[in-house]
């Protein structure tokens, strides 16, 4: 029997941020929430991130999740572009571990493979599947909402466990002490 708890997923991004929260009730699987945050009216990098900060704090208030699972930066040709999406991540990654919230990082292709069983799956393919998982009806405007989303449940679909991928902290006592070449603000 699964254990009952609240999983937020997060496609974190600098323009749009995409999150989706669902409920675990034995082997059931309810949509909560999903939706996105815009952030591209705002021209500061630096506002983009306070926002990101803000929104996903309040959303894990809001909600109470017991999880966060988050997509990983991938490299792609633009290494800027990649490191603006680290920082949002960064950022999600503070508001979580404020919280002494487990986060786990799953890769995009671990992603796709997880929800639709295909690494190579579009946004479409991600959400149309998603709907006959957590049976929503309306497809949301912007997909970075079903991204969020496909995170929180491929996290569920992979056992909330991901010991292949990335490292799991849930305080920055527990960061620090595995990056021993990190310091305290």
């Amino acid at each position: 029997m699964d254990k009952d708890r609240i999983i937020m997923g997060i496609d974190p991004g600098t323009n749009i941020m995409g999150y989706g929260i669902i409920q675990i009730k034995g082997k059931g699987i309810s949509l909560v929430s999903m939706g996105s945050i815009h952030l591209s009216k705002l021209k500061d990098p630096y506002l983009k991130l306070g926002k990101i900060y803000d929104r996903t704090f309040s959303l894990i208030e809001q909600y109470t999740p017991d999880e966060l699972a988050i997509e990983a930066p991938f490299y792609g040709k633009n290494v800027q572009s990649m490191l603006k999406l680290g920082r949002a991540q960064g950022v999600s990654i503070a508001a979580a571990l404020a919280h002494e919230l487990p986060i786990t990082e799953y890769m995009p292709k671990k992603i796709k493979m997880s929800v639709t069983g295909s690494g190579n799956a579009s946004k479409e393919q991600v959400a149309a599947m998603l709907a006959t998982i957590v049976n929503y009806k309306e497809v949301p405007s912007h997909l970075d909402a079903t991204d969020g989303l496909a995170v929180a449940v491929c996290h569920y679909l992979q056992g909330g466990s991901n010991k292949t991928e990335g490292k799991k902290y849930n305080s920055w006592a527990k960061f620090l002490k595995d990056n021993p070449g990190r310091k305290a603000g």
